[in-house]
């Protein structure tokens, strides 16, 4: 057969376009495209909700590919491994708690069970606004990454959702523009975002599960974010909280839905 590359353009716009279309109105929006955020996507879709993951980067994953200080192995603690069991990615046992997971393997085993389960994943657009109506946010303001980047005067897209998750990790990315923009105050101590702590593995483990939960109306934290935005410490190259976050948001969320 011969390749037309006029049909390859098409096919690509024509079935990228249909795939945007349908993700204009969905049950939760997710931004960031980390473990946890994905981990959110992949419970909320496998009971049945649709959801789309908008990720600014080309690719997903956040910091778990690079493991602690780019050696490419990520810790996991025994309440967490449960969910790269069921996901398929292999752990090996360290010591007593500590379970050991290859980080190349992890991100991509969770990203393909991911969208294996219906989440529509869209990499290079980032959430510039949300919209806001009755003082609860409903939807996304949306701009391509290279826009953003270039700092071109382009005017961005809209998609609604019944609820936002963000995801966007240590910048915690919605949440401030909530907090700059909409006039709303938060559900923390400062009606702000209260900024992440120094290191605390131990802590950050078990804060990042209690701070995973909504923090404006419609708008939830998950993952890292959750503890910049409730003010909890960081957690470095552990991704268990990570892990157990995405799963609580989602849980929340179906009951809601």
């Amino acid at each position: 057969m011969k390749l037309d590359e006029i049909k390859i353009s098409k096919a690509i716009i024509e079935t990228y376009n249909k795939k945007l279309i349908d993700a204009l109105d969905v049950d939760v929006a997710i931004v960031g495209g980390g473990p946890a955020g994905m981990v959110c996507g992949y419970y909320l879709a496998r009971a049945g909700k649709k959801v789309a993951l908008f990720e600014r980067k080309l690719s997903v994953g956040g910091g778990m590919w690079g493991g602690g200080i780019m050696f490419n192995e990520i810790v996991v603690q025994e309440k967490a491994r449960a969910i790269l069991d069921e996901l398929g990615v292999k752990t090996r046992l360290y010591e007593k708690g500590y379970y050991m997971a290859d980080s190349i393997e992890a991100v991509s085993t969770i990203c393909s069970k991911t969208v294996k389960a219906g989440v529509k994943i869209f990499n290079l657009l980032s959430a510039e606004d949300v919209m806001i109506r009755k003082n609860r946010i409903c939807g996304l303001v949306l701009n391509w990454t290279a826009v953003e980047m270039a700092k071109l005067h382009v005017d961005p897209i809209t998609m609604a959702a019944k609820f936002v998750v963000d995801a966007t990790g240590h910048a915690a990315e919605v949440a401030h523009i909530v907090e700059r923009k909409s006039g709303i105050s938060l559900k923390t101590k400062t009606g702000k975002v209260m900024g992440e702590q120094s290191m605390w593995a131990d802590v950050a483990e078990e804060t990042i599960v209690k701070n995973s939960k909504e923090v404006a109306p419609g708008l939830y934290t998950c993952g890292m974010c959750a503890n910049a935005v409730f003010g909890g410490p960081r957690m470095g190259p552990i991704f268990g909280g990570m892990l157990l976050s995405g799963r609580k948001v989602a849980g929340d969320l179906v009951k809601r839905l």
